[in-house]
């Protein structure tokens, strides 16, 4: 297991060692689970709330 700190956009962040995008999540070299609806799951039982868009927000497309 890597020692990154929570993850972030640098080139030091931690990288996927297992990938399930069929159930939409990874597994970080760190511990962390990230889901695709953008929320976390940290090895210390920590959870990082999903970050979705307000209905209103979204482009319809005519």
């Amino acid at each position: 297991m890597c020692f990154h700190e929570t993850p972030s956009h640098d080139s030091g962040a931690p990288h996927i060692v297992a990938a399930h995008p069929e159930q939409g999540w990874n597994l970080l070299c760190d511990g962390t689970v990230h889901f695709d609806g953008t929320g976390e799951l940290h090895p210390d039982g920590s959870v990082v709330q999903p970050h979705r868009v307000p209905v209103e927000r979204l482009t319809i497309a005519a």
